[in-house]
């Protein structure tokens, strides 16, 4: 009676994310790295905490932090004290807001976007700190 658990599916490489904010975010790590990248660290040297979720905000949340102070983009919940802001997205709203289709301002005044924090901070969270898109 040996049991034999051989799982053919090994989780333990990195796990694919489902959200599509997780592949803008490894776009972020590479933007970080360049000359405009440099410049935002700069001019905003913030903190953000972007708290993800794949169809209702508060539920299955995966978190990143943006360290605009660091030049880093990492996955889990900021460690070095508070961040400056803690957004709060449904993921489809997150890719809206970082590609300019929709207004930061508008998408927290219709609760597409909670924020925890600063509020000054948060003004300064704009399409701008995202890169753009690789025309094809």
């Amino acid at each position: 009676m040996a049991s034999n658990s051989t799982n053919t599916s090994t989780t333990t490489t990195t796990t694919q994310s489902p959200l599509k904010a997780a592949a803008l975010m490894e776009q972020m790590k590479l933007h970080l790295g360049t000359d405009a990248g440099k410049a935002l660290l700069k001019k905003i040297g913030l903190v953000y905490q972007l708290n993800i979720a794949p169809k209702k905000i508060g539920y299955n949340e995966e978190i990143f932090v943006v360290d605009l102070k660091k030049g880093e983009v990492t996955k889990g919940a900021y460690e070095g004290g508070k961040p400056d802001a803690i957004f709060s997205f449904k993921d489809d709203d997150f890719i809206k807001i970082a590609s300019g289709k929709m207004n930061p301002q508008i998408a927290f005044m219709r609760g597409a976007m909670k924020i925890k924090g600063s509020m000054s901070a948060a003004n300064k969270f704009t399409p701008d700190i995202f890169p753009k898109p690789s025309k094809m």
